[in-house]
């Protein structure tokens, strides 16, 4: 069998219920609204580094179970305790630098959003950056967000395209989205 070409190549091999087609379909390059959710969906890139992408969606509810189903204020709260909850906890990468940049990155987001209203409102502020300038504002504004976190996060929120191959049905759907 050839290599896969695209993740969507590869995912149209799999079965349906595998995590990978379930993201690819429903999650992967879609526009997300919520300031929580696209929190949630940069603490899973986070975490991915130096991982597989299949561990963090075998592992992604219970991150979100473990940070406060994402929710920015209560993240920016945690304390000693809960870093240390966190480092426990089997079900997520217990990884400290990675748990002190959410938070530290979370008390970010709510300082951006004293400027821009939301996050959401921050990113669109910079939707006309290209891929090089969103890595140097990322790596300038948060902690632990390299060039290939900074890159899956924007594609996989839609801010970068790139996500998904021109015959894929997931593309189809997500440019009938964008107009």
């Amino acid at each position: 069998m050839e290599k896969p070409t695209s993740y969507c190549d590869a995912v149209s091999r799999m079965e349906k219920d595998n995590v990978h087609v379930i993201y690819h379909d429903t999650a992967y390059g879609f526009p997300i609204e919520d300031d929580n959710e696209l929190f949630g969906r940069l603490i899973l890139e986070i975490n991915q580094a130096g991982l597989s992408w299949t561990t963090i969606l075998i592992k992604q509810e219970n991150f979100r179970n473990a940070y406060s189903s994402f929710n920015i204020e209560k993240i920016a709260a945690y304390d000693e305790v809960e870093r240390v909850r966190l480092l426990n906890d089997a079900g997520i990468i217990r990884n400290r630098l990675k748990i002190d940049a959410a938070i530290h990155n979370a008390k970010i987001i709510i300082a951006l959003k004293e400027t821009h209203g939301t996050f959401k409102n921050w990113l669109d502020a910079h939707a006309h950056f290209n891929k090089e300038e969103w890595v140097k504002l990322f790596k300038k504004t948060f902690k632990f967000t390299g060039g290939e976190i900074v890159n899956e996060f924007l594609m996989s929120t839609g801010y970068l395209l790139g996500a998904h191959v021109e015959n894929c049905e997931i593309f189809k759907k997500l440019e009938a989205l964008r107009k």
